[in-house]
Order: structure tokens, then C-alpha cells, then sequence
């Protein structure tokens, strides 16, 4: 009697997997650049990970159970053309597996290429503020062995943020790099590649949009503009036909100063949502995270657009 042989797990439509590191953070399939060269085209971002229950979600938990986690970067930095950065840009602070965190905030985990992370935490609750800003003396690491933290910042305010490395048991980032460059422009819309009337008719035709923003995050980092794209999803559309301008609002963006690897510091990241157009224009509707204060500004960009 023949024995059936053993099912292939499914591969996720049109993802694939580019690069993988060990627990030690060493490649071990796939290339950093062939990373770089699928963020560069527009393509979508997930990264998978490992991990024992007891040692990363609650120390004090006699379960051991091995926790596979998929996570979701709709933001995603090229710094260089080279090096590459993933945020989660809609997450709220989860305790798995019975529900979420205890205090109301937004997630922003940062993971970069070669596996190290960091996160900033928003608070939403309007609780009042004791602390500072700057750099964190004294900072919890909940008895986790495998979290070796970095630096933090902030801690006491309502904006705390941390790098870190947490050693999975292994990183695979996965793309799907189905997504088509249909028109480039500089800072003033003189057109590059492409053209407005193919970005509109494929919007038309039910298309989604993402666009590439170059040197978004240049003044937070005033000093030293380090060449950078940051990719974001968007939402609704509109196309002036008549003067033949495109915008489209984005999803919330989540900007950082740039740097190599890609890190949080005090003072130097915000989050909000962004308008850019065809002419290079890009309307911006930031909040400051220590206050949660709003604020209008504009500024100017080279941009790439993109369809699926």
C-alpha cells in the first residue's frame, strides 16, 4: 500500500518570499537586495515570525506554545535604494490570545531588513503626562530573554517609543509585487515616465493606488537629508478632468526621521494623513504625538504612482 505523500502548504497568492533570517538574524534564502529591488517596484510588504508564548507575550504563562505571527506593513521606506523598512500603520496594542492591551494607543512597530525592530506608541486616551522627553534611563523589559532593547525614549510622555531586537525563531518577508509604476513626476509635475491620463483610466477601470513620496521625512531630520522613498496605500481618488490633476488621500502615514538602520528618537517621527497630487503638490494633516495636536502644512515632492 502506497502512502500519500505529504500536502505542500499553500502559498499565499502572488506573495513570495525574498528573504529569511535565522534566530541569529543571519540570511539564509533569498537576497536583502532582491528585498530592496521588490519595495523599489511598489510591492507590499508582510513579514512572518516565530515564537514561544511564554517568552514573548506573558513571562510568567506556563504555556509554551509556538506562536507563528504574519504582520501587515502598509508603509514601507527605501532608504539609499537600498535598505528597507516596514511600519504597521493601523495596529492597536493586542495581548494575545484573549483581546488588547490595557491603555488605548496605536502600534507603530518598525521593522527593518535585518531584523531589528522598534516601536512608538501613541496613547489615545487623553490621560494626563508626567515625564519629559528624552532619552529613558530606567525602562521595563518584562523578563523577556530573548528582548534586548536598545534605547528608549520618551518613556513618560504620551508618545513613548523604544528600539529593539526580539530574537524570533525566524523572519521571512514576504511581497507581492504586482503592482504597476503608470506615471513619475518631479517636485513640480514636470512628468518623468508615464502620463495622468493612464493613472486616471486605470483608477477609472476599479485600480487601487499607492505612491511613492520622495524625501517625505526630510524635515525631521533638517541636518541631513538621507534619500528616501516612503511607499503608502491610498483610498479615495480624484481626477480634475478638465485641468487634468490627480490626488488621492492616503492612509495614515507614519514618518521617521531617515536614518540606516531606520529608528525611532525623541522628537523625530509624527503620524497623519496625506494629499498628493500630480503637480507635485502634497497637502500634509500631521498630528504631534506628545500632544496630539493637529497641524496644516504643505510641501513639495517627487512622486511615483502606482496600480493594482
Amino acid at each position: 500500500m502506497k502512502t500519500a505523500a505529504p500536502k505542500k502548504h499553500p502559498t499565499p497568492r502572488g506573495w513570495r518570499c525574498v528573504l529569511e533570517l535565522d534566530g541569529a538574524r543571519r540570511p539564509v534564502r533569498g537576497s536583502a537586495s532582491a528585498l530592496a529591488s521588490a519595495i523599489g517596484a511598489g510591492a507590499d510588504l508582510r513579514v512572518y515570525t516565530e515564537f514561544r508564548h511564554d517568552e514573548h507575550v506573558d513571562p510568567h504563562s506556563d504555556c509554551d506554545e509556538l506562536v507563528q505571527e504574519m504582520s501587515d506593513f502598509r508603509i514601507t521606506y527605501l532608504l539609499r535604494k537600498r535598505w528597507v523598512a516596514g511600519i504597521m500603520n493601523l495596529r492597536h496594542p493586542i495581548v494575545p490570545p484573549e483581546g488588547f492591551g490595557p491603555r488605548p494607543s496605536l502600534s507603530f512597530f518598525l521593522y527593518n531588513q535585518d531584523g531589528s525592530q522598534a516601536v512608538a506608541r501613541p496613547y489615545l486616551d487623553g490621560r494626563g503626562v508626567t515625564g519629559r522627553k528624552g532619552a529613558a534611563r530606567r525602562v521595563a523589559t518584562w523578563g523577556m530573554p530573548k528582548y534586548h532593547l536598545v534605547d528608549a525614549w520618551d518613556e513618560r510622555t504620551n508618545a513613548p517609543s523604544r528600539n529593539f531586537v526580539y530574537a524570533f525563531d525566524v523572519y521571512r518577508f514576504w511581497v507581492r509585487d504586482d503592482w504597476t509604476e503608470v506615471l513619475a513626476h518631479d517636485a513640480k509635475g514636470a512628468v518623468r515616465s508615464g502620463s495622468v491620463e493612464r493613472l486616471a483610466a486605470a483608477v477609472a477601470a476599479g485600480c487601487e493606488v499607492k505612491v511613492a513620496l520622495s524625501g517625505l521625512c526630510d524635515d525631521l531630520s533638517p541636518g541631513s537629508k538621507l534619500a528616501h522613498e516612503v511607499f503608502v496605500h491610498c483610498g479615495s481618488s480624484f481626477h480634475y478632468t478638465e485641468r487634468k490633476q490627480f490626488m488621492a488621500a492616503s492612509q495614515p502615514v507614519v514618518r521617521v526621521a531617515p536614518g540606516v538602520p531606520l529608528r525611532y528618537a525623541s522628537g523625530g517621527w509624527d503620524f497623519g494623513w496625506l494629499l498628493p497630487r500630480t503637480d507635485g503638490q502634497v497637502a500634509r494633516w500631521l498630528i504631534d504625538p506628545y500632544t496630539l495636536k493637529y497641524r496644516r502644512s504643505h510641501s513639495r515632492h517627487a512622486l511615483r504612482w502606482f496600480v493594482r
